[in-house]
């Protein structure tokens, strides 16, 4: 199969951002035709962009303040999430009592919308951060859970069996076998978590109030009528998430096939 050329690989990139850019265009002028009302063009909306970047206020703070307020949150309440959804999947793919036990409650979890949660989170933590994180946490858990309890049972019982042979430690086996085996599932896991969590962030913050963020930006913009600052706000949540998934879950992945995958070909042959 031959590589895509530079010019693919541009176009590639390229191609998908004028699409949106053009049917936001159109939008911008059917709506603005039909109702009567200014809705931002892209052009409008990127001005505005760089007003923001260039530390123009927005609800009460900088745009820099705003990323870094929800970034933070996010990657709190992802990291416990992704600790606690492994750590279950290790126990409960090691141990049938307690898969047989729990089974049930991260298919559960994994259907209950994440604004579903926005009453628990209230009720438990009241306003504020702690709802934020309760929510984008329990949004999380599950698929990084699920992944990992599939990707450890998905590991070929040879690999267990002569490593055991070999005399292998748990540790090593854990460390050596299972682990890389599942990484690839986990990986996808993570991929799906981040995602809903990072939707869920930005709700939260429109929603239970926590004075700060780029979700709360948007609600804060939308009361004023603001709508070029909201659509900006929309615009950089898109970025960031391209980022965490480009810069983060994509190089990680790549990294674990070429590391794993080529070791594993080597001692197949």
């Amino acid at each position: 199969m031959m590589r895509p050329t530079w010019k693919q690989r541009l176009w590639r990139m390229i191609g998908p951002t004028l699409l949106i850019v053009a049917l936001w265009q159109i939008t911008a002028w059917g709506v603005t035709s039909l109702r009567g009302v200014p809705f931002p063009t892209p052009l409008v909306t990127l001005q505005r962009l760089m007003e923001l970047f260039a530390n123009q206020p927005l609800a009460g703070y900088s745009l820099y303040h705003h990323m870094a307020v929800s970034l933070t949150r996010w990657l709190d309440a992802f990291a416990l999430a992704t600790l606690c959804g492994i750590s279950y999947g290790l126990l409960s793919s090691r141990w049938n009592g307690l898969h047989t036990l729990t089974a049930p409650i991260p298919q559960l979890l994994l259907l209950i919308p994440g604004l579903a949660w926005i009453p628990v989170a209230i009720l438990i933590f009241g306003i504020g951060e702690g709802a934020t994180r309760f929510m984008i946490a329990m949004t999380a858990f599950a698929p990084i859970a699920l992944a990992t309890i599939n990707g450890i049972k998905g590991v070929n019982i040879h690999y267990i069996r002569a490593a055991q042979m070999l005399g292998a430690t748990p540790t090593t086996l854990f460390f050596q076998v299972l682990l890389p085996s599942a990484l690839p599932a986990l990986i996808s896991g993570l991929r799906i978590g981040l995602g809903n969590s990072w939707r869920v962030l930005v709700a939260a913050e429109m929603v239970v109030g926590t004075g700060s963020g780029l979700g709360f930006s948007i609600i804060e913009a939308r009361w004023s009528l603001d709508y070029p600052s909201a659509l900006a706000c929309v615009v950089i949540i898109c970025l960031i998430g391209l980022i965490l998934e480009y810069g983060l879950i994509r190089p990680l992945e790549k990294r674990t096939l070429e590391r794993w995958m080529v070791q594993r070909r080597s001692n197949d042959v």
